[in-house]
């Protein structure tokens, strides 16, 4: 069986084929919460020692792009990663609405502001990709538009992997029914309304679209540099999996290393 990464690997020159994907899908893991969160654990675990190793050495980081529609687990998969880390090592962003000065910018501006700096982990809670899915969605756009700022997207990211930025993407593939009962259960929990307002429910009256706006979007821009990986997310357990064997196979692949010992140090006694 192919590994978690292949699987969920949208091949550069390929389409992403959302509506093939299945969200539920277990990917050949053992079914069972209990079991996958252990494995997540451990994984957590591994990550930790390799965020040392990245921000001792200081030359490289990582940006983890979150994308996925309403409910699909942005908020619970950035927490379940960064589990254990150090979180001085780390950065979280959040992309809203475009704030007036930032409209008065290109719409890759208030992106590069915040690129995570060497010997970091970025998560990107959303991401430059809102600029190219939602504005299309609400009519902001139009469809040339969206094609000339993918191509801008993969420029940009070519330069930040130029640069030493490793960029993992990942698609939060969340089902229909699923993101119904999530919804729903915001409703239902007032501790939850704060996650939500009206203007959600309106927009998962767009879902399918939405769905075939990011296949197009995730079909232009997965790169060999920068690829983009479909993380099915209706089990919270498989989605962490994932998510978190992502992260520690790409930054196996760079393979930190701690700095060579600093000769200054030779026979130094502290008293």
């Amino acid at each position: 069986m192919a590994s978690l990464v292949q699987q969920v690997l949208v091949r550069p020159g390929s389409t992403a084929k959302l509506a093939r994907r299945e969200p539920a899908d277990l990917l050949g893991l053992p079914d069972g919460k209990r079991r996958g969160r252990a494995r997540a654990e451990r994984t957590t675990a591994r990550l930790a020692e390799l965020q040392e190793l990245l921000w001792a050495e200081g030359k490289r980081s990582l940006l983890i792009v979150l994308q996925g529609l309403d409910a699909s687990g942005k908020d619970g998969a950035t927490r379940g990663l960064l589990t254990g880390v150090n979180p001085q090592g780390t950065e979280v962003h959040s992309f809203k609405a475009p704030t007036s000065t930032e409209l008065r910018h290109d719409f890759l501006w208030r992106i590069h502001q915040v690129v995570p700096p060497r010997g970091t982990i970025g998560v990107f809670n959303r991401s430059h990709y809102e600029d190219v899915v939602t504005v299309q969605q609400l009519g902001l756009i139009d469809a040339r538009e969206a094609e000339r700022r993918c191509r801008a997207i993969n420029e940009f990211e070519r330069h930040l992997v130029d640069q030493g930025t490793v960029i993992l993407k990942c698609f939060l593939h969340l089902s229909k029914e699923e993101q119904r009962l999530r919804l729903q259960e915001r409703v239902d929990t007032p501790e939850k309304h704060w996650k939500m307002d009206l203007n959600d429910l309106e927009t998962r009256k767009h879902f399918d679209e939405l769905n075939r706006l990011y296949d197009r979007a995730i079909s232009a821009t997965s790169t060999e540099y920068a690829p983009w990986y479909v993380i099915p997310a209706d089990r919270k357990w498989v989605r962490d999996v994932v998510l978190g064997e992502l992260a520690v196979a790409a930054l196996e692949r760079i393979n930190p290393r701690f700095p060579p010992p600093n000769p200054d140090f030779a026979g130094v006694v502290v008293e």
